[in-house]
C-alpha cells in the first residue's frame, strides 16, 4: 500500500508522498494479476521454491543489489534465503536491515488489533478522546476519527500533510464517507492516540504485544542506536546507483520499519496462524470492506491489509506493499491454505523481480513480459 523539516527534509517526504500514489498503483497491478490467475490443484497447501533460482538473473537484470526472501507453509517458517551483496564481496546475511516502507502498516494494524481483541481498546471509538491533532483542533470533523477509518484508508486525509498548503494537516474529504483514500497521515494519528491513552511508545507496545512473544529481536519503527550500518541494504535507484537517504530515526507508524526476512516472515506466520486475535476478530480484519480506489479489480481494503476474495480454490489472499526510495517489498498470505510469501529488496525495480517471483511461487498463470 500496497503498497515520510528543513528544506531538503521537506523535500524527501514530499517526493515519498508521490511514490506512495506509485506503490498503491502497483499493488492494484499485482493484485489484479493473483485474483484473476487459476491456481494449479498441487499447490493448495505449498509454494513452489524452483522459482527462486532465477532470483539472482532477476536482480541482475533490475539492478538489485539485494534480495530477501521468507516462504510460509503451513503456517510455519519453510525457507528463509537472502541474495546479493551488502558491499563488494560481502554476501548479505538473514539478519540484513531492511528499511520497509510501508509494510510498517500491517505491524501496527496487527498490534492495534490485538489491543482490541483484549478489550484495551474500541475500532469505534473516536480517537479524539486521546488525542487531536493541533492543525484539526478547530475542525469539528475530527470527533469522527476512528480506528476504523484509520484501518480502512476512510479518514479523508491526504498521504501526507506536505501535499496540504503550509504542510499542515487537513481534511481532503468527509470522514468515512465511503471512498477510499491512503493515507500514512491516518497511521500517525492512530499512534498519537494510542500512545496518548497507554503512556507507551509505538516501539513499547510492539514489544511487549508482539516482538517479544515472538522472539522479533531486530525490528524498531526507525533507525534504532546500535543498529549495525553494515548490516543494512541501502537503497538503489533503477540502474542500480546508490541513492542517497537519510536514515530515519522519528518513529512512524506508516513509514519506515526496519527490520530483517527472518523477522517479519515470523510476523507473517503470526497472522496466518490467527494473530492473537478472536476468531470473529480476525474474521472481521479479513472481510472486505472498501474498494480500494477507482479500480474495477476486485481487490478492498479490510482491516490494515487489502483483501483479494473469490480466488480459485475457495481461497484468499491478503497483502501489502511497501515502496521508498530505492526500496520495494511485498508480504501476500492465503490463511486459509497458511502459505505465504515475504519479499524485500532495495531496488527502485524491485517490484518487477517481487512479482515474477511472487507469481512463480504460487503457481499463477501470469504471462511473461
Amino acid at each position: 500500500m500496497f503498497k515520510l523539516y528543513d528544506v531538503q527534509y521537506f523535500l524527501f517526504w514530499h517526493k515519498h508522498s508521490f511514490r506512495s500514489y506509485m506503490k498503491h498503483a502497483l499493488l492494484l497491478l499485482l493484485s489484479a494479476c493473483m485474483a484473476a490467475s487459476r491456481l494449479h490443484a498441487q499447490s493448495a497447501a505449498t509454494v513452489d521454491h524452483s522459482p527462486l533460482d532465477s532470483i539472482p538473473t532477476l536482480m541482475a537484470r533490475y539492478h538489485v543489489p539485494v534480495m530477501a526472501v521468507g516462504i510460509i507453509e503451513e503456517g510455519r517458517i519453510k525457507t528463509i534465503r537472502t541474495y546479493g551483496n551488502l558491499r563488494a564481496y560481502t554476501p548479505a546475511p538473514p539478519n540484513t536491515l531492511f528499511n520497509v516502507a510501508s509494510l510498517t502498516k500491517p505491524v501496527v494494524t496487527m498490534v492495534t488489533l490485538q489491543l482490541v481483541s483484549n478489550g484495551s481498546w474500541q475500532l469505534d471509538e473516536p480517537l479524539s478522546h486521546y488525542w487531536t491533532d493541533p492543525d484539526l483542533q478547530k475542525d469539528p470533523r475530527h470527533h469522527k476519527l476512528t480506528t476504523r477509518l484509520v484501518l480502512t484508508h476512510q479518514t479523508g486525509f491526504p498521504n501526507w500533510r506536505s501535499s496540504n498548503p503550509g504542510n499542515k494537516l487537513a481534511f481532503i474529504k468527509e470522514p468515512g464517507d465511503g471512498t477510499f483514500g491512503y493515507s500514512g497521515e491516518g497511521f500517525e494519528y492512530l499512534r498519537r492516540a494510542l500512545e496518548a491513552k497507554f503512556g507507551r511508545s509505538l516501539q513499547q507496545l510492539a514489544d511487549s504485544l508482539l516482538f517479544q512473544p515472538l522472539k522479533i529481536k531486530n525490528t524498531h519503527f526507525a533507525w534504532a542506536p546500535g543498529m549495525d550500518t553494515l548490516l543494512y541494504a541501502q537503497p538503489h535507484g533503477k540502474t542500480g546507483e546508490l541513492l542517497a537517504m537519510e536514515r530515519n530515526t522519528d518513529p512512524n507508524a506508516a513509514d519506515w520499519l526496519v527490520t530483517t526476512i527472518i523477522d517479519y516472515t515470523l510476523f507473517g506466520a503470526h497472522v496466518i496462524g490467527g494473530g492473537h486475535l478472536s476468531p470473529a476478530l480476525f474474521q472481521e480484519m479479513v472481510t472486505p470492506v472498501i474498494k480500494a480506489g477507482k479500480s474495477p479489480l476486485n481487490e478492498y481494503m479490510g482491516l490494515g491489509w487489502a483483501v483479494v476474495p473469490n480466488m480459485p480454490g475457495n481461497e484468499y489472499m491478503i497483502m501489502h506493499t511497501g515502496h521508498d526510495p530505492g526500496v520495494y517489498t511485498l508480504i501476500a498470505l492465503y490463511p486459509k491454505s497458511k502459505r505465504g510469501i515475504v519479499i524485500f529488496t532495495n531496488g527502485d525495480d524491485g517490484m518487477k523481480a517481487i512479482v515474477k517471483v511472487a507469481v512463480g511461487a504460487f503457481h499463477l498463470n501470469i504471462p511473461a513480459e
